[in-house]
């Protein structure tokens, strides 16, 4: 049985510039650590979130303007517009759910010393600014690059992004590098 909903909301509303400024400051500036080497698999993402709906699901649930998904929760039909690029679809298979502080870079950056189960908190994360809908090959872009060598391509949702990736960071009290604070000192001054 298909059921259609009409939702419309997306990421979770982002900490404001003046406090994203605020936790910015706070972040411990470190040199990213890779050892012991990351790997993917450290940390276990699309759990059961809501029903029987998974964190991508859940996502394109929340992500989407209108959809119909069938009784596994998957989506038959939708609408969605990807806020990284502005591009539209009406296809889940062209998106990618974002973490907006990639896997590696939360690894990198902290989460090597974590429990498992903080790591798949982490990585199934729907209340904090963590997980968006997107144009995947803008996602695979991205990849696992941060603020100083990736932004998204619409002007519009630069101050979200920043603001929702101090979020995370601070919340999960997770290190900056130099170059990274440096870049979001630059882009918050803009929010």
């Amino acid at each position: 049985m298909e059921h259609a909903a009409i939702v419309g909301r997306s990421l979770p509303t982002p900490v404001s510039a003046a406090t994203a400024r605020t936790y910015l400051s706070e972040l411990k500036v470190a040199t990213d650590s890779n050892s012991p080497a990351y790997s993917r698999d450290e940390f276990k993402t699309w759990i059961t979130i809501e029903g029987n709906c998974n964190t991508r699901e859940y996502v394109l649930k929340r992500d989407a303007t209108s959809i119909t998904v069938d009784s596994a929760c998957t989506a038959t039909s939708g609408k969605w517009t990807s806020p990284y690029d502005g591009v539209a679809t009406t296809l889940a298979s062209d998106l990618d759910i974002d973490h907006v502080v990639p896997l590696k870079e939360a690894w990198i950056s902290g989460a090597r010393s974590w429990t498992a189960a903080q790591r798949q908190a982490f990585a199934n994360d729907v209340t904090r600014p963590q997980l968006v809908a997107v144009t995947d090959n803008l996602n695979q872009s991205k990849s696992d690059k941060d603020p100083d060598s990736w932004m998204p391509p619409l002007a519009s949702f630069k101050c979200t992004y920043v603001r929702a990736w101090v979020h995370v960071k601070h919340y999960y009290d997770l290190t900056i590098d130099t170059d990274e604070k440096a870049a979001l000192t630059s882009f918050l001054a803009d929010c």
